[in-house]
């Protein structure tokens, strides 16, 4: 770590603590932490485009599309089978479920990193923007994160998206099967500075007339009117997983408001339920209908084919793989690559 970054942390670490003390977890004193693997790259360095990533997207054909309420979707269909690396593969929920992956909070408690450990014979994929709820305050994924088997602790980077709480309700973080809204995501790809993602969960509070005593994001998902919402939408037959999808490209109304592609159809439809409630909260109370497929198809397609040629910066993170982030059409995007595969991208 260098001393830009530890410093840094400090500053974080304070501004999160205000008055408060930080009393460390029994057992968090006794792991050891391993080194990040270079994910402290600075922006800018090793900017390059992916072989990788343009031959998966050329791998890709648009299916047919589907419409409920205010969502739209162009299913994503893989040329060619999936590559073996993207095969054992297990979500975040499917770990937490068997109990194989922990996260925690550091012994000296940061406001933007925490612990993450893979106990199990698999590798663990985590979503940027996905939400862990619990320790001193609820937090998000900065970046997809691929944690290797029996992985040791590794130190992972996060965002606050609750500001007002810095007190711990329970030692290891849990998954609520929720990741934020594209908006946020968008600025959580981007790295945002911390402030912006804040005023960003005070905006979906506002608009959502969800309030939190905590400024949790949470409690937007918790709204029972935005539960049913989301119910609605993921038991839609329309909007449930093609079969053979490996990915989706999301409008709600004209707008196109994300792309997600996994490197297999089985992680995908594992991972689509979360997404889609992601992109649901987008859709809430706006007006239904009015899609224009044809002009969405061919958006989709300059999209896809631009993301394959785009030149990136490439960097390690403290799991497996390398991350490409990139810039197109004025959206944001991550590329999660594992040797010759892509696992996951991202266009936000």
């Amino acid at each position: 770590m260098n001393s830009i970054r530890r410093t840094l942390l400090k500053l974080f670490g304070a501004a999160g603590a205000t008055a408060a003390s930080y009393p460390a977890l029994a057992f968090a004193d006794r792991i050891r932490i391993l080194p990040d693997d270079g994910g402290a790259n600075p922006p800018g360095q090793d900017v390059q485009a992916s072989p990788e990533l343009e031959r998966a997207l050329h791998g890709l054909s648009l299916g047919p599309a589907v419409s409920q309420g205010a969502i739209s979707v162009l299913w994503l269909h893989a040329k060619e089978p999936a590559p073996a690396v993207a095969g054992d593969v297990l979500t975040f929920d499917e770990a937490r479920a068997r109990g194989v992956v922990t996260i925690v909070e550091r012994a000296q408690a940061s406001v933007p990193e925490l612990v993450a450990e893979n106990r199990g014979k698999s590798h663990v994929l985590l979503l940027a923007g996905e939400i862990l709820v619990g320790g001193k305050q609820n937090r998000v994924l900065r970046e997809d994160l691929l944690l290797p088997p029996l992985s040791g602790p590794r130190n992972i980077a996060v965002y606050c998206v609750e500001q007002g709480r810095w007190s711990e309700a329970r030692a290891q973080f849990d998954s609520r099967n929720s990741v934020v809204q594209p908006n946020v995501r968008s600025q959580v790809l981007n790295r945002a500075p911390q402030s912006e993602i804040w005023s960003s969960v005070a905006s979906a509070a506002r608009s959502m007339q969800a309030p939190s005593p905590t400024a949790s994001y949470q409690a937007v998902y918790d709204k029972p009117e935005v539960q049913a919402h989301l119910e609605q939408a993921t038991r839609a037959p329309e909007l449930t997983a093609a079969p053979g999808a490996v990915g989706a490209v999301v409008f709600v109304g004209q707008n196109l408001v994300g792309v997600d592609a996994f490197g297999s159809a089985a992680l995908f439809g594992r991972e689509w339920p979360k997404l889609l409630r992601a992109y649901a909260l987008e859709a809430y109370g706006k007006r239904p209908g009015g899609w224009d497929e044809a002009a969405g198809r061919a958006r989709a397609e300059g999209l896809l084919r631009g993301a394959g040629r785009v030149a990136g910066t490439v960097r390690t993170n403290p799991g497996a793989g390398r991350i490409l982030e990139f810039a197109i059409d004025g959206r944001h995007g991550a590329a999660l690559l594992l040797q010759d595969a892509m696992i996951h991208l991202a266009i936000i």
